[in-house]
């Protein structure tokens, strides 16, 4: 569930917070039409990213590389038109043009924000699917918890998303437009590095360009240091807080009766509480950047490789060796110096074994540890049915021959040999 809860918020974290900005935005910008439309169009991204989640899943329609050159294109031309339009605006505010140009930057906004979810949201939507590749069915408790962590991982998303909405509403004046271009400015960075490096992995930026190093050190610099572009993000979000709370505590709004004076300090308590659920909400995604991802991907240590002997062109493992009923490595070096490994677990209650490759059609060689005296994938956490090893499917190790005789597991030796192209060294 942890693992599936950081996984979420990395996805959804810098989306979160931007399309916050632009909805509030949008409404600032356009009024109730603005807002309606920024609604719209952010149902349009959602509705795409799941039509998306399917093709990438389902079929072999989709390069995704290709797919995100373009979005970040299209972004990045988008948010330059929201950039120039809100500055029209702000010159345009005490004339007749203002209205047509901020219903203008209000579709911007809404468009750009909308691309962001389109962007940012298909791998997530496509966790029940990925996961059923390699859980036993959608009533595993395994199944279940993950999917909890996926809910709560958009659930914090979509609280973030509302707090920025609402706080951005309750800025005013400087302070509005200052959290808006310090927020479009970290988001559009990042836009601008992961176009740059989609461009090299497809070779739209050759080698031989004049200005290739320089956008090979923008592309390295994106890639190792994305995480203070989410900071950036936190930053802003944070300040915009901080502002909603010094106004507050700085109101001197005019009333002529109690009845107005109640409803000012109504009003200026309702903003600071969605402050307070900002400032919240990035603490709990600090706490999962810091503590709970490393936590959840901790490195898992499996156990070591243990010899075997080779009697008649056969692994020999005997079965007192692994009677014990926990997991069992062992492995074989190739004549092509392949490094290849197979598993033994004696199954609960019986005389049978789960014997397969340390590594798994969907996985790779990743291989299984023990856990609580399960048998667990090492890359995706999945539990194996201990019952199940030794039969394809999931993630269930890859079924190699052997034979039990004369009180002992027999490998062939040509088995590991076969299977050498599942190891990579």
């Amino acid at each position: 569930m942890l693992k599936y809860f950081t996984m979420t918020v990395d996805a959804v974290i810098v989306v979160a917070i931007a399309v916050g900005l632009l909805r509030g935005y949008a409404k600032a910008a356009g009024g109730r039409l603005g807002s309606i439309i920024a609604a719209a169009l952010c149902g349009l991204g959602i509705v795409g990213a799941g039509v998306m989640a399917y093709l990438k899943n389902a079929t072999r329609k989709i390069d995704t590389s290709l797919w995100n050159y373009r979005i970040f294109l299209v972004s990045l031309v988008v948010l330059g038109v929201l950039i120039i339009l809100s500055i029209l605006r702000l010159t345009a505010f005490r004339k007749k043009g203002a209205v047509p140009v901020g219903t203008a930057a209000a579709c911007a906004a809404g468009l750009e924000a909308a691309l962001g979810l389109f962007y940012s949201l298909p791998d997530v939507l496509a966790y029940p699917y990925t996961l059923l590749l390699t859980e036993q069915t959608v009533l595993s408790t395994e199944y279940l918890f993950k999917m909890i962590g996926m809910v709560l991982g958009l659930a914090l998303m979509l609280l973030t998303e509302l707090a920025v909405y609402r706080g951005y509403q309750r800025l005013g004046g400087a302070s509005a437009h200052i959290i808006l271009y310090l927020g479009l400015g970290v988001y559009g960075m990042r836009l601008g590095g992961q176009l740059i490096k989609v461009m090299i992995t497809k070779r739209y930026i050759l080698p031989n360009a004049p200005n290739y190093k320089t956008f090979f050190n923008i592309t390295k610099f994106v890639s190792n240091n994305d995480v203070y572009f989410v900071y950036g993000l936190l930053a802003v979000l944070a300040a915009a807080a901080v502002i909603i709370w010094v106004m507050s505590l700085k109101q001197n709004e005019p009333y002529s009766n109690p009845a107005e004076r109640r409803k000012i300090i109504r009003k200026w308590r309702v903003s600071r509480r969605w402050a307070d659920l900002g400032v919240f909400c990035a603490g709990v995604m600090m706490l999962s950047i810091l503590v709970l991802e490393p936590y959840a991907n901790r490195p898992v240590e499996l156990s070591p490789v243990e010899d075997v002997d080779i009697v008649d062109n056969c692994l020999y493992v005997p079965f007192e060796a692994v009677a014990d009923g926990h997991l069992h490595r062992f492995g074989y070096t190739t004549p092509n110096g392949k490094h290849t490994r197979f598993i033994v677990v004696k199954k609960p209650g019986s005389s049978g074994y789960g014997i397969g490759l340390d590594a798994c059609d969907i996985c790779g060689e990743t291989g299984y540890y023990e856990r609580d005296g399960q048998v667990v994938c090492k890359l995706c956490d999945v539990v194996m049915n201990i019952n199940t090893i030794g039969f394809p499917g999931g993630c269930n190790p890859i079924v190699i021959k052997y034979t039990l005789k004369d009180g002992a597991i027999r490998v062939p030796i040509e088995e590991m040999i076969n299977n050498e192209g599942q190891f990579k060294s």
